[in-house]
C-alpha cells in the first residue's frame, strides 16, 4: 500500500502538474517557433501578447458573467477565449503593420527585428497593466475539480489522495486538439503548405505565386491564437497577473530551443522536458521517499520554488552549449 501511496503522491504533486505546465509552455513554444521559422526572429513580445490576449478573455468573461451568461460546470473563460483571440489579434496585425513590415521590406537583419519587437513587448506589457491593472485576478468559475482527494480516498481506500482540477484537465484537453489541428493543418492544408514553402525558400515562394503578406498574416494569427489560449488557460490553471507573464518568457524559450527553433514537434517536446525539469527539481521529495521507507529530516528539495526559472535557464544555456540546433528531428519542420 505504502508503494501505491507513493504513486499517488507522485501523480498528484509531480506528474499531474508538470503535464498541464508542460502544455500550457508547449503552446506558448508553438507560437514561438513558427514565428522564428516563417518571420526569421525570435519575437521578445510573445510573453506580454499572453498576457494582453488574457487580459481581453477575462474582460469578456467578466461581462459574460454580468449577463448571467455561463458554460454550467466549464470556466466562463472558454466562452470569451475566441472574442479574446479575435480582438489581440487584430492588435498584433496592427502591430506588424505598424513596426515590423517595415524592417521586412528593408529586408533587415534578424538583429533589428528582435530589438523591435523587445520595444513591442514594453509596450503591451504597458497597455496590458493600463487595461486589467497589476493585482493578482483569479477568473475561473464552474467546477473546480474532476477528481477530487476526497472522492478517490473513498474509491480507492488509500491514505494519500489523488486531485485533478478541471482546469488541468482542460490544458492537456486543448492542448491535444490545438497541436492535432495545427499538425493537420500545416500538413495537408493548401495555405499551411505554403507556410512551408515560404519558410524553407522565400524567393522561391514568391516565384511559385505564394502571396508573401498573406503568409504572414496567417502566421501571425496562428501564433496569436497560441498565445492567447496558452495564456488563458495558465490564467486558469494558476491566475492571472500580468508580471508571471513577462517571466514566463524564459521557460518558453527555453522549451524553443531544447526542441530546435523552427520545428512544430519538437516545441510541444520541449514544453514538457522543461516542464517536468522545473517541477521535479524543486519539489521537496520528503512525502514520496517516506511512503518509500527513506527516513530524512530535510526536504529532499534540490532547489526552492523561487529558483524554478533558474532551471529553464540552466536548460537553455546547456542545449545552446552543446546542441544548438535542438535535440529533435521533427517530420514537420517550419
Amino acid at each position: 500500500m505504502d508503494i501505491l501511496n507513493a504513486l499517488v503522491a507522485l501523480l498528484n504533486f509531480v506528474v499531474i502538474p508538470a503535464a498541464a505546465y508542460g502544455a500550457q509552455l508547449a503552446l506558448g513554444a508553438l507560437g514561438v517557433t513558427l514565428i522564428y521559422g516563417i518571420l526569421r526572429f525570435s519575437n521578445f513580445a510573445h510573453g506580454d501578447t499572453m498576457a494582453f490576449g488574457t487580459a481581453l478573455v477575462i474582460l469578456v468573461t467578466w461581462g459574460l458573467q454580468a449577463l448571467g451568461i455561463s458554460l454550467g460546470p466549464l470556466p466562463t473563460a472558454l466562452l470569451a477565449l475566441p472574442f479574446g483571440i479575435a480582438l489581440c489579434c487584430l492588435l498584433v496585425l496592427g502591430t506588424d503593420r505598424a513596426v515590423y513590415r517595415f524592417y521586412r521590406r528593408q529586408r533587415s537583419a534578424p538583429i533589428i527585428l528582435v530589438m523591435a519587437s523587445v520595444g513591442v513587448m514594453f509596450i503591451m506589457n504597458g497597455l496590458t497593466r493600463l487595461v486589467i491593472g497589476v493585482d493578482e485576478i483569479r477568473f475561473d468559475d464552474g467546477a473546480r475539480f474532476l477528481i477530487s482527494v476526497q472522492d478517490f480516498r473513498a474509491w480507492t481506500g488509500l491514505t494519500e489522495g489523488l486531485s485533478l482540477r478541471l482546469s488541468q484537465g482542460l490544458t492537456l484537453g486543448i492542448t491535444a486538439l490545438a497541436c492535432w489541428a495545427l499538425f493537420r493543418f500545416l500538413s495537408r492544408s493548401k495555405s499551411g503548405k505554403a507556410m512551408r514553402a515560404y519558410a524553407d525558400n522565400e524567393d522561391l515562394a514568391l516565384l511559385s505565386g505564394i502571396d508573401p503578406e498573406r503568409v504572414v498574416r496567417l502566421t501571425w494569427i496562428i501564433a496569436t491564437a497560441l498565445a492567447v489560449t496558452a495564456g488563458t488557460l495558465y490564467g486558469l490553471d494558476k491566475s492571472f497577473k500580468v508580471f508571471n507573464y513577462f517571466q514566463i518568457l524564459l521557460p518558453i524559450f527555453a522549451a524553443s530551443i531544447v526542441g530546435g527553433l523552427g520545428n512544430p514537434l519538437g516545441a510541444v517536446a520541449g514544453g514538457f522536458i522543461v516542464a517536468f525539469s522545473e517541477v521535479a527539481v524543486t519539489y521537496p521529495w520528503k512525502k514520496v521517499a517516506g511512503y518509500l521507507g527513506v527516513q530524512s529530516d530535510g526536504l529532499l528539495q534540490l532547489l526552492s520554488t523561487e529558483y524554478k526559472f533558474a532551471v529553464s535557464f540552466v536548460i537553455l544555456i546547456v542545449v545552446l552549449l552543446f546542441r544548438p540546433t535542438g535535440l529533435f528531428l521533427s517530420l514537420i519542420h517550419i
